[in-house]
């Protein structure tokens, strides 16, 4: 099968060709501006599906609105005619087709150039009036506010929300993407003429920034965003894009001693937090227990024993532990608990605490196992 997708440098054109790449019966015709246009030709006359991705929305002259919006997909479509192609075409159109503005207009007589030819042909044809899209590979100052707002934020550059009030409407890539696979397998989301992305997203320009700066914040604050809610989560590996190659890693504060080392590394309100236990040789840690916090230990690395004794009991419960057996060992309320290191080498351990440490209310109370 020979898919032919325009606009393929584009933000929306490299998700979509990265998808389909991944299928290996399908061969991707890629057509952008850098395409050379005898091409064309060829690609028309082969492809058995055509996205056509290409278009401008920010352009230097407003003249190219119609030119590329209208004009090339003019120039698409009589080319498929010259070879009697009538293989489905899909449009990506935009909700400003609504909108009396140069932009809505060009993408409205898009679509109606490629219903008129659908009529003329009976070519099957599928417009999709996108809203906002957002997620990986966009260009900022150019796809979508969410583009900018990402990448100016990531670099610390300054932002302008002209109306933190203003209600948007957003689609992840990844959604577009699923969608318009599914178009192709002949499943399209079709509404009175229409197609649509299944998911929408709507929030304020004000929660989009709000959201965006509490993922640079997370990152000082050890804390993960709350990954339950749909829109945080597409948002927040958005703005994981756009990080540098040099911002990837950030350091933690490791609180080290002669006995190790004990570093927080994240925290969560409804989740509790994750820490990393570094025990050198011979090294005790713990003897303490708890009213009503409780905790997950995993040795990852070297060889100990975890020990219990019930507050009521003068009984001591042994659990040997090593890194080359995982298994994690729950710490119940009311027992009374040390990890000990067995080894010759550093014991390292993962630890799960089910809430964030109050220094008011740490509920630690000393008691030798």
């Amino acid at each position: 099968m020979k898919i032919l997708v325009t606009g393929s440098k584009g933000f929306i054109g490299k998700n979509l060709i990265a998808k389909l790449k991944s299928q290996n019966y399908i061969e991707v015709l890629e057509y952008s501006r850098e395409t050379n246009k005898d091409l064309l030709d060829e690609y028309c006359k082969e492809a058995d599906f055509i996205f056509h991705l290409a278009g401008v929305n920010r352009p230097k002259d407003q003249s190219d609105f119609m030119d590329v919006n209208y004009g090339f997909t003019s120039i698409l479509l009589d080319t498929l005619k010259k070879y009697q192609n009538t293989c489905p075409v899909m449009l990506a159109s935009s909700t400003q087709a609504e909108q009396n503005n140069p932009y809505g207009i060009s993408k409205k007589a898009g679509e109606d150039l490629l219903f008129e030819y659908s009529k003329k042909t009976g070519a099957k044809v599928l417009v999709y009036r996108l809203p906002n899209v957002f997620g990986k590979w966009s260009r900022p100052n150019y796809n979508s506010v969410v583009a900018t707002f990402c990448h100016n934020i990531a670099h610390d550059l300054p932002i302008k929300v002209s109306d933190p009030s203003l209600e948007m409407k957003l689609v992840y890539i990844d959604d577009v993407v699923e969608e318009l696979l599914e178009a192709l397998s002949g499943n399209e989301n079709s509404i009175q003429g229409y197609c649509q992305i299944p998911v929408v997203h709507k929030t304020t320009l004000g929660e989009i920034v709000e959201l965006i700066y509490s993922f640079k914040k997370s990152r000082e604050e050890r804390s993960i965003p709350n990954m339950s809610h749909t829109f945080t989560k597409k948002l927040y590996s958005t703005f994981l894009s756009f990080l540098s190659e040099n911002q990837f890693s950030y350091d933690l504060k490791m609180n080290v001693d002669l006995r190790g080392s004990f570093t927080e590394f994240i925290k969560t309100p409804d989740r509790g937090q994750i820490s990393v236990n570094i025990s050198k040789p011979g090294i005790t840690k713990g003897n303490h227990w708890h009213h009503s916090k409780n905790e997950k230990f995993l040795v990852v690395s070297g060889q100990g024993v975890i020990r219990f004794r019930n507050f009521n009991s003068n009984e001591v419960v042994e659990y040997f532990v090593s890194g080359d057996k995982l298994e994690v060992v729950d710490i119940p309320v009311g027992y009374t608990h040390s990890i000990e290191n067995l080894g010759n080498a550093d014991m390292v351990t993962i630890m799960w605490v089910n809430e964030i440490f109050d220094p008011e209310k740490p509920d630690t109370i000393y008691l030798e196992v």
